[in-house]
């Protein structure tokens, strides 16, 4: 079944139980003010936007945005729902974009579901498609575990959620040509699972 399959199977269910979670999670909105304002006119991604709140609150914020989905029926969701934004159908392992033309990229929980090995590749998409000194904006969730899902949200789903060290993610987004200018890490809030969440912000070098 697989991740797009999985996501496309529960894609209704999840926009109603995550359509409005930026409500309830604070700090989740000031590093997305932070990002919006490091990126100011340049045009941003939302890799990985399932039904598109990260991305509307991007553009609330004034950020040209685009947001990418692996999911073709989330991507349907996004548009049916913010009209006025652009989302496409989108691999953040092959990125169907020329070099250098965002100022910034957001991936909100979307690495997780990439494994360890495949992580390189993606970060090195990352910083091609980004402009010089361009902004990224990462959150996962920490540890060292790999957790499978056989349902979810009453779906049949086939999913692995990749957990992953702050220390590690950083070694891999310099390796990939990116500075860290700033890292966090915060407990669950109350409507959340319970995992620490991990944040990033990098810089694309040159």
């Amino acid at each position: 079944m697989g991740t797009q399959d999985s996501y496309d199977e529960i894609a209704e269910d999840y926009a109603a139980r995550f359509g409005a979670e930026l409500r309830e999670k604070p700090l989740d909105r000031a590093l997305l003010r932070v990002f919006a304002d490091e990126v100011g006119e340049e045009a941003v991604a939302d890799i990985g936007c399932g039904p598109g709140h990260v991305s509307w609150y991007l553009e609330h914020l004034g950020a040209r945005v685009v947001g990418f989905d692996l999911s073709p029926r989330m991507v349907e969701l996004a548009g049916k729902t913010y009209e006025g934004i652009e989302f496409q159908v989108g691999d953040m392992r092959k990125l169907d974009v020329a070099e250098g033309v965002w100022g910034g990229i957001v991936a909100f929980y979307s690495i997780i579901h990439v494994p360890l090995s495949d992580l390189p590749g993606v970060f090195q998409e990352f910083h091609r498609a980004l402009l010089p000194g361009g902004q990224l904006l990462l959150s996962f969730h920490v540890g060292s575990e790999v957790l499978h899902l056989d349902d979810m949200l009453g779906h049949t789903v086939d999913l692995d959620f990749h957990f992953f060290e702050r220390p590690q993610i950083e070694a891999l987004l310099t390796e990939a040509g990116f500075r860290i200018d700033a890292n966090l890490e915060r407990r669950a809030y109350p409507t959340e699972v319970d995992t620490t969440r991990a944040y990033l912000l990098a810089r694309k070098q040159g």
